[in-house]
């Protein structure tokens, strides 16, 4: 009878749109069984007894949990350097730092050792990686994905959200992990997201923020112009945008993330 019942489950699964998916999880994100680390040494001997949110919604939907990736110690790092188990290795810039801090995250989808995985990110720590690996990394709205089972870095900051190897499997992995959950006060209902294939690649807006322009390095520089003609040969309108507090923004985000990262550390202790 349980041969009969593996087989229907299995029969059902496969019908799911991350079956035969194999994904890798920052290891800050709760998956049952598994050692949640938070490439610390603090958190060595911590074996998860739950599944965080999205690993249930992952889960539910087919795609099999290979193993925790590397990551900066406690998410407070954007190099990949500072884990207790070692540096994390950048598969595509031999030589150079990967990014973090899911800088195994992306190391490991680069390297296709998966076909995506999942990395929390305060002010980068998902695009940073993704842009040295050359992966696809998207930060959801703050709000969109369930930050239930996140060992987060500043919960005012934090979200989960996908690293690929292409912006289609960052949408389908979007798609699954996101929505209301009761157990997170923060989050908010979305209709799903979708490609507008009646408009196709017609009629879009891009928006160049000018303080982000004045790049010192010149093949930085070169290579945004680049990405702008590519936008212009597929007829689209380039807008010029001005923040006017950027320079406002980085002590702002610095006095948030650090005293919200010294209170959320008081809780490994056992005692507060």
């Amino acid at each position: 009878l349980k041969e009969g019942e593996d087989l229907e489950k299995n029969e059902k699964l496969k019908k799911k749109p991350l079956y035969g998916k194999i994904i890798g999880v920052k290891s800050n994100i709760n998956v049952k069984g598994y050692t949640i680390s938070c490439a610390s040494k603090t958190l060595e001997n911590y074996i998860s007894p739950y599944d965080a949110t999205v690993i249930k919604r992952i889960k539910s939907q087919g795609g099999l949990i290979i193993g925790m990736t590397n990551m900066d110690e406690f998410a407070c790092g954007s190099s990949g350097e500072t884990s207790y188990y070692g540096a994390t290795k950048n598969p595509r810039a031999e030589g150079k730092i990967p990014g973090g801090s899911s800088s195994g995250s992306a190391a490991a989808v680069s390297d296709n050792l998966c076909d995506m995985a999942l990395g929390s990110d305060t002010g980068g720590s998902i695009r940073n990686p993704a842009s040295h690996c050359g992966v696809v990394g998207f930060k959801p709205s703050y709000g969109v994905v369930s930050r239930q089972g996140l060992c987060d870095l500043a919960m005012s900051f934090d979200q989960i959200g996908p690293l690929t190897k292409n912006a289609k499997d960052a949408l389908l992995l979007t798609n699954i992990i996101k929505g209301k959950d009761i157990s997170d006060g923060t989050t908010v209902d979305t209709p799903k997201f979708e490609i507008k294939k009646e408009e196709g690649m017609k009629n879009y807006k891009i928006g160049i923020v000018k303080e982000f322009m004045e790049v010192s390095d010149e093949k930085i520089r070169d290579r945004i112009e680049k990405g702008i003609e590519v936008f212009r040969d597929l007829g689209w309108e380039i807008v010029e945008l001005n923040y006017k507090y950027t320079d406002l923004a980085l002590p702002t985000y610095y006095l948030i993330n650090y005293v919200e990262f010294f209170s959320a550390t008081r809780r490994y202790d056992g005692r507060r």
